[in-house]
């Protein structure tokens, strides 16, 4: 009880006596960045920033590189439980056991007692925004059965995205051999988690809350205190992830969006949390200076017709499969063109949806993307009388 008294009371003071010391001015910061990239000074071992909705790198440093995640690693701890979830292997209110073994994690925890039963949203609460290790094990002991297990499903949700630089060894990110990830790698599966489970953004932009400890003893309050003070510092901030440990030093997968362009920064081996947060800010006033979204046409707009040779009927017209999306340098011209190209002519019978072109999306003369042009119906063969009919219609009507 006492021990989890001053915890309380020690996670509060910490959060103001770290925003205070130190502050950050993220407009100087735009106002004096340059648009070259070079000109973005990382001090941070590994570093990248990717675009959320395409996925395209617009700055690295050593991206590939095996370093130690810490507790970024969690973000693949937070994606196996937001898909638990959703394929209705579990539910927020399920109740979880906790072990001895995950209540024993040291570091960065809500002290969670053997035997102790919380929720599984109040776990990922804690994990997201106080960094919880024996909340992250107690989780992976319920989704997977042991930790051990639940690890492998992380390496194969790992390999299922291409993360090629990862061997995950534990759900929590403690130090131990061969537990390592690349800065490319946390920022894909950061991006996987962001836009597929958009709402975890509830936690990771929580500053503070508390849970409730129901033990033997009786309940108890415990205060959580996001760790990441981007969302204190940074306009637009929406997540992710901070990890330190004495192997991994200081890490960040930093997240934010403005006026429609999400990016994911991520710093590995910074060495101090100062430097962590500021480069990742620095990083993002990169992205957000120097890029922007276009969309080509929305799905489904017709986008002219196509000669049909031996159907029911002689056209049909076309419609554009998928909108695009690119990012571009604002240095570019903003005016997108677009060239459609459809073939001659298909031959009946065809399907609603059969591919008849492509339409191919320009910036400053340069390609930037190309969606299937398909048709818009179901048009059958014709037969001899049909054909005959068209034949007479053509001649004497």
């Amino acid at each position: 009880m006492f021990r989890k008294l001053i915890s309380i009371m020690l996670s509060f003071v910490l959060s103001f006596i770290f925003a205070a010391a130190f502050p950050i001015d993220t407009y100087c910061a735009e106002e004096k960045l340059q648009t070259n990239s070079s000109a973005i000074d990382i001090n941070a071992k590994s570093a990248v920033i990717m675009e959320s909705t395409t996925g395209k790198i617009l700055y690295e440093k050593n991206s590939d590189e095996r370093l130690a995640p810490a507790s970024v690693t969690k973000i693949m701890t937070l994606l196996l439980i937001y898909d638990s979830v959703a394929s209705g292997k579990i539910k927020w209110d399920s109740p979880v056991t906790v072990s001895e073994h995950a209540a024993s994690m040291g570091g960065s925890q809500i002290f969670l007692e053997p035997n102790e039963t919380q929720s599984v949203e109040t776990l990922t609460k804690s994990i997201a925004i106080a960094s919880a290790n024996d909340a992250a094990v107690a989780m992976a002991e319920f989704i997977g059965g042991s930790e051990e297990n639940f690890v492998a499903m992380m390496n194969e949700k790992a390999k299922s995205l291409n993360m090629t630089n990862t061997t995950f060894q534990n759900a929590c990110g403690l130090d131990t051999d061969n537990h390592l990830m690349s800065a490319k790698d946390i920022a894909i599966m950061s991006r996987e988690l962001m836009t597929k489970y958009p709402d975890i953004k509830k936690y990771t932009t929580t500053w503070q809350d508390n849970i409730t400890h129901v033990t033997k003893k009786g309940e108890t309050q415990f205060g959580l205190t996001n760790t990441n003070k981007l969302i204190k510092w940074y306009n637009g901030a929406t997540g992710l992830k901070t990890g330190s440990t004495g192997k991994a030093l200081y890490c960040l997968s930093g997240t934010a969006q403005r006026d429609g362009l999400e990016l994911i920064a991520v710093v590995m081996a910074a060495p101090d949390p100062k430097v962590r947060f500021q480069e990742v800010m620095k990083m993002l006033d990169y992205g957000f200076l120097n890029y922007t979204i276009v969309k080509g046409e929305p799905k489904g707009k017709k986008a002219g017709e196509i000669q049909i040779y031996k159907g029911t009927k002689d056209k049909c017209e076309v419609a554009v499969k998928d909108e695009i999306t690119a990012v571009v340098s604002k240095n570019d011209k903003k005016e997108m063109t677009n060239e459609i190209q459809l073939s001659e002519s298909l031959n009946a019978p065809i399907e609603k949806g059969t591919k008849a072109g492509e339409i191919i999306y320009y910036v400053d003369g340069k390609e930037i993307g190309r969606s299937d042009l398909i048709t818009m119906e179901t048009i059958d063969k014709a037969t001899i009388g049909t054909m005959l009919k068209k034949l007479f219609n053509d001649w004497f009507c």
